[in-house]
Order: structure tokens, then sequence, then C-alpha cells
């Protein structure tokens, strides 16, 4: 009886455990990641961005509230955030509740779909026939019907009140005690909103550093950036692979970006250029699968330095 039934109930136990895990302590783990690049001109002084991303905001997500309002003890220069603010259309006044002592810092916003739209309930093994086929998103398949409409005019005017920069296809600039900084946004890519053609054409002349911010890194937008040169690109949307296999990583990235660079610090190239690029792992999950497993809920400190000589 031992020799037939003791593997597979041990198997079933070490699964149990780690789902535990993943649904019971993981998902709340919030963590800190803390990065440096070198994109600024020489002789400027450093800059701390702040990249918030994915927070999926459920009603009565209190522990989360409490960690993202005790970020705004690290004093940002200014604050990014990447998009995905909802998982709940009642979610609203817990994210900016949230926000709120982040948005007494400058700050810049582009949206993803999860801002507009309510989740649907979801097999998770379609993300894997979505890598397998190619087509994640709207790329290529028909748009959404029958979704529930998020409130999201409500976290834009709040964001616009604080002074917080909109960037859905569009630039913007941010000042800050002397220092300019230009930034060009997308609205999501995942959902077919981007419009490149509305803000190609490169850094803006003039302004001390030139950033770029989407939510979801697909390599079309990710290969426009870096051809027009943009030293750095700000992203999220991937939840890090959100369920990963430890010593191994991610098994999708829920784009068409590749596992390696689903978080974290990373180049692209396209044409002569090369570009940083930044991938936030999120701190929330969509309401229906609130599970991580080898990777942690994050925010971003990133640290802006000048050149090397």
């Amino acid at each position: 009886m031992r020799a037939r039934y003791g593997v597979p109930l041990g198997i079933t136990a070490v699964g149990a455990a780690g789902l535990a895990y993943a649904v019971g302590f993981e998902v709340r783990s919030f963590r800190l990641r803390r990065i440096t690049v070198p994109v600024l001109p020489r002789g400027m002084r450093p800059l701390r961005v702040l990249q918030v991303s994915d927070i999926h905001m459920v009603s009565g997500q209190r522990k989360k509230q409490r960690w993202l309002q005790s970020l705004a003890g690290l004093r940002p220069d200014f604050v990014v955030n990447t998009g995905d603010n909802l998982s709940d259309p009642e979610g609203v006044p817990e994210v900016l509740d949230a926000l709120g002592p982040l948005m007494e810092f400058p700050g810049a916003y582009v949206f993803g779909s999860n801002d507009y739209y309510g989740p649907k309930l979801r097999n998770p093994a379609r993300y894997l026939m979505e890598k397998a086929s190619g087509r994640h998103g709207l790329n290529g398949n028909p748009p959404a019907v029958g979704v529930v409409h998020n409130p999201w005019t409500e976290i834009r005017d709040a964001f616009d009140a604080a002074g917080w920069v909109g960037l859905s296809n569009t630039r913007g600039r941010l000042k800050l005690d002397g220092i300019e900084i230009a930034l060009t946004g997308l609205d999501d890519p995942h959902i077919k909103r981007d419009r490149y053609a509305e803000v190609a054409g490169g850094p803006e002349s003039g302004a001390d550093l030139s950033l770029a911010v989407v939510h979801a890194p697909y390599l079309r937008v990710l290969d426009a950036f870096t051809a027009d040169r943009y030293p750095l690109i700000l992203a999220g949307h991937t939840h890090g692979g959100q369920l990963c296999i430890p010593f191994y990583g991610a098994l999708v990235t829920n784009c068409d970006l590749d596992t390696r660079r689903v978080k974290g610090l990373s180049t692209h190239e396209a044409g002569d250029h090369t570009s940083y690029l930044h991938v936030s792992a999120g701190c929330g999950t969509n309401r229906y699968t609130p599970v991580r497993f080898a990777c942690p809920p994050e925010a971003t400190l990133l640290t802006l330095t000048p050149q090397a000589p």
C-alpha cells in the first residue's frame, strides 16, 4: 500500500503546500526592487524614479494599500505609474487612497487594459496556448465584447488634478528643480490602443532626459522607441510571469516579449541603437488568479545616474 500510494500522496501534499504559499503568503509579500541605470548626461545629479505597476486593486486589500502608501517614504524625485490599477470596478477609492501620498510628488502615467475593462475568469492554460500560437491580447483577435467597463476616468481625473502627466499616445514634461524630463507614452498595445505615429520622432530637444513609457512591452513598441533612440523604456503588464519555476523562471509574459526579460532591467536593440528596458513585475494580480509563486509583488526604485565617460 505504501509503495503504491506514497509518491502520489507526497506530490499532492507538496502541491497543496505550494498553492497555500502562493495564495496565502507570496502574493502579499511586497518587495522593493532597487536598480541603477546610467542614462543621464554627464555632470547631472542622480534622479530617483519610483515605478509602480499592475496594482490590480480589489476592494478590501488593506495590506497592499498600506504598502503603497509607505513608498512615499522613499522620497522619489518623480513617480511613473505604468497602468493596470484596477481589478474591481469598486476599487477606485482604494487605488486613490493607496496612491494618495505618492501623488504629492511629480508623476506621469499610462493606462493598461484592466484600467478600462474588468477582468474575466479564464483558463490559465490559455496563456501557454497564446504563447505557442504567437497571438496575445487583441493582436489579431476579435475585439473584446461583453466586458465590464471600469470607471477609469475617475482615476485619470484624480491623477491630472494631482499634476501627474497623462501619456496615452502623447508627450509631456516634468520640471524638477531646474531639470526638464521629457516623456513619451503610448496607450496599451495589449488591446491595440497604441498609436506610435502620433508620438514618433524621438527625444525632444531642450530636455535634460527623455523617457519612454508604455504598459505592455510588445516588440513593435520596443522597436519603435529604441529606433527613435530613447535611452530608457519603462513598462509593466507581465507580472514577472506570476507563476514561475524556481531556478528556471517564467513560462509566459502575456505578450511577445521573451521570458528572459520578463522583469527587471535589460536592454533592447533596434536598428543601430540600444535602449535600456525596465519591466516591472507589478504588485497585484487579476482578481480571479490571486496567486504568485517565485515572483513576489514589487515596485521599483530606479536611480538614474550619468553615463560612463
